[in-house]
């Protein structure tokens, strides 16, 4: 089958999506379409990969046109498939060049870049008055999502998302429903566990140095790729994911699934940031790449008449949290979607976290999945005691780009998922040095450790990219 479509097909599926029609996209199926004045005009920062089922996923809401595609490796396998549905879409490898040359033509923009990478693109976006769909987190290190947060505040018009997607779907309506009617109160403890296989190379922990440079593939603009980690040779254990476990490029464990589990804990419970964090377990600790197992612990102080909650972090094969008593099986739930790896081990736990609070205990997966009350007996003595749990009105993508359009507000908003983020930064970097820090959350500031206080911010952007840490 041919997939590729000739100019004069697509203007006339064009027109006649106009009039709000199901409009058949070869790789898509049937799409029903909003009419053309009402769609959100799209710009794609990062075309494979994740990047490219974020693209799907905002183009099947029927929402939006897709009027510019960008990526540093455009011409790259994992690219393909999403040229192949926009055959006609201009194609740029700079984002820069693509707000210059078609700044006027674009609403919003969808970043699905690695996470060093969402920073100067958001800030340039928000500068030049476009919604913002990022893909979590929302940035790499403390004070850069402090600084796209204070830059979204100033234009209070223009719609922020961060792309955990399972904030818009069961999991979120569920915990809020649960909170407001009281089921879900006086909570002391989380213990938030990840130990699926993960994208982890073989790369020895007591290395000495980054891993030898190798040929730059044609098709990718490696300098560009860098953005203001310049500074790299390129190495094919940099890219296309595995840049998830090395310090300098991304956030491990905790921030790739972090937000996919304690999102609605952090929202509902209004945890804000934490006042101490500490590694209190590293295995194969090293300065280059996250640890293969992780146990961090997070203390956020009481509020509102809560009282303070310890959220424990386990991630790795074998770094499990204690099991309480009736907790049941760990079947594999279909909300849940499997980790981006080759590896097909088995997990003994599938990701996801166990809620105490003083009356209840609650068992819950990640993303979309809902939570349990465990033990079974104690689920049934409340079962009609649960309040109705409203249905989502629209998916995280509809929800962003009804936004966009004054219909709905995003339920991930930077002023929701910045703390968040910003939790995960702060694990980061006990990770980073194997410490405790003390924070103060006024100030934002760690107050018992120069060093790691200075890695709020990292290292100085390269040259060229000082601009967009500017307000």
């Amino acid at each position: 089958m041919n997939h590729y479509l000739s100019r004069r097909s697509f203007i006339s599926q064009t027109v006649m999506a106009g009039g709000g029609v199901m409009l058949s996209n070869s790789l898509l199926g049937k799409i029903p379409f909003a009419s053309a004045n009402e769609r959100v005009n799209l710009a794609c920062v990062g075309v494979g990969n994740r990047a490219g089922e974020i693209i799907r996923d905002l183009y099947k809401t029927g929402l939006c046109n897709i009027v510019a595609l960008c990526d540093v490796d455009m011409e790259a396998e994992h690219t393909q498939k999403i040229l192949q549905m926009f055959p006609n879409v201009p194609r740029f490898k700079d984002f820069r060049q693509m707000f210059d040359k078609m700044g006027n033509q674009i609403d919003a923009v969808s970043i699905g870049t690695p996470d060093f990478a969402h920073f100067a693109v958001t800030m340039l976006a928000l500068d030049l008055g476009k919604h913002v769909y990022v893909e979590k987190p929302m940035a790499q290190t403390f004070w850069e999502v402090e600084l796209m947060m204070q830059k979204a505040k100033k234009s209070p018009k223009l719609v922020t998302q961060m792309g955990n997607q399972g904030h818009s779907e069961a999991n979120y309506f569920q915990f809020k429903a649960w909170k407001d009617a009281g089921i879900i109160k006086d909570v002391t403890q989380i213990d938030a566990h990840m130990n699926m296989p993960r994208r982890w190379h073989s790369w020895n922990p007591k290395m000495k140095s980054f891993p030898p440079a190798e040929v730059i593939p044609t098709t990718l603009d490696w300098e560009l790729w860098q953005m203001q980690t310049l500074g790299h040779d390129y190495n094919k254990d940099f890219v296309n994911g595995q840049w998830r476990c090395w310090f300098d490029f991304g956030m491990g464990a905790l921030g790739d699934w972090g937000a996919h589990i304690l999102d609605t804990a952090h929202e509902f419970l209004e945890l804000g940031l934490p006042t101490q964090v500490e590694a209190k377990y590293l295995k194969d600790h090293n300065s280059f790449f996250f640890p293969m197992s992780s146990t961090i612990n997070f203390h956020f102080p009481k509020r509102k008449g809560m009282p303070p909650v310890d959220i424990t972090w386990y991630d790795g094969l074998d770094n499990l949290p204690k099991i309480p008593e009736g907790y049941g099986v760990s079947g594999l739930d279909p909300n849940i979607p499997p980790p981006s790896t080759g590896n097909i081990e088995p997990a003994k736990l599938n990701p996801g976290k166990i809620i105490y609070s003083k009356d209840l205990i609650f068992k819950g997966g990640s993303h979309a999945s809902t939570l349990q009350i465990i033990p079974e007996a104690k689920a049934n003595d409340l079962k009609n005691k649960l309040p109705e749990v409203p249905l989502s009105p629209s998916n995280h993508f509809a929800n962003f780009l009804k936004a966009c359009k004054g219909e709905e507000k995003t339920r991930s908003p930077f002023s929701v998922a910045g703390p968040l983020s910003q939790v995960f930064c702060l694990g980061v970097i006990t990770q980073r040095l194997n410490a405790k820090v003390d924070f103060d959350p006024i100030k934002k500031e760690i107050v018992n450790d120069k060093f790691a206080n200075a890695l709020l911010a990292g290292p100085p952007p390269a040259k060229g990219w000082e601009q967009y840490y500017k307000m």
